[in-house]
């Protein structure tokens, strides 16, 4: 199992229109074919870093990942989601002991980024 976690905030000026369509968007990410499971909502770490909301989704291998990062549901999210967001933290873990699968996944990862420019953009333009 791939588990990607990303802990966000909302940019300043969201509205909770916006926020909630944000929300419903990575609702739907997290329930297509290749996801096992998912879910986001408020995030309840330490308030002052920053960050509001957590999203989890578990993948069940690398061939499921890459299925997930090009759903067409995914991608559209994306660019529902990302244009709103003000931090985001991303977080990776897995039961595989695969040694080289942190390269694997981010070999997925660039693919998309080639595959996708203006996704791999819309990624870069999240402040810092």
């Amino acid at each position: 199992m791939i588990v990607n976690i990303l802990r966000f905030s909302f940019k300043d000026g969201t509205t909770e229109e916006e926020k909630a369509e944000v929300l419903a968007a990575m609702r739907r990410t997290s329930t297509v074919e290749s996801a096992s499971y998912g879910t986001v909502g408020q995030d309840l770490r330490l308030p002052d870093d920053g960050f509001t909301h957590t999203y989890c989704v578990g993948v069940e291998d690398l061939d499921a990942l890459e299925r997930y990062m090009h759903d067409p549901v995914h991608l559209a999210g994306d660019f529902v989601i990302i244009p709103h967001l003000g931090r985001l933290s991303a977080l990776r873990l897995s039961d595989d002991p695969d040694p080289g699968l942190s390269a694997k996944v981010m070999a997925l990862h660039e693919k998309k980024v080639v595959k996708y420019p203006e996704w791999g953009q819309l990624l870069d333009s999240i402040p810092n």
